[in-house]
């Protein structure tokens, strides 16, 4: 079963507050370059239908949604959940999985505390 990976983050207005994101996909894209990759916004860019669609014209069957926020707020306890049911009605045949949310990993955690104990 073919499977991609939609990042999901919170979309602003500023083309330049999604450049991290794209950067994220297009490094997740070379490390797994079998595995289509899509970003979603809860606002101001493609939607989570819009990417799924995307993925499944692109032969997915299953696939992994990442929210990639540094938390759990409002967004990812009830619009995420939300979105997913009714992504999951609007496509049926594909196998959706919510995974935890990106910075509450502990590599994440990790990476981000190295990082701001190495800059001085």
């Amino acid at each position: 079963m073919k499977q991609g990976i939609v990042l999901f983050a919170h979309g602003s207005r500023d083309p330049e507050w999604s450049r991290p994101f794209e950067q994220i996909a297009t490094t997740l894209a070379k490390k797994s370059p079998a595995t289509p990759v899509m970003l979603a916004f809860l606002e101001h860019g493609p939607s989570l239908n819009e990417a799924l669609a995307a993925l499944a014209a692109k032969g997915a069957a299953a696939v992994r949604i990442v929210p990639v926020f540094l938390g759990q707020g409002g967004h990812i306890k009830s619009d995420l959940p939300r979105l997913v049911g009714q992504a999951r009605a609007a496509h049926p045949a594909m196998d959706l999985s919510l995974d935890r949310t990106i910075g509450e990993q502990p590599e994440v955690i990790e990476a981000i505390a190295a990082v701001i104990a190495e800059t001085r």
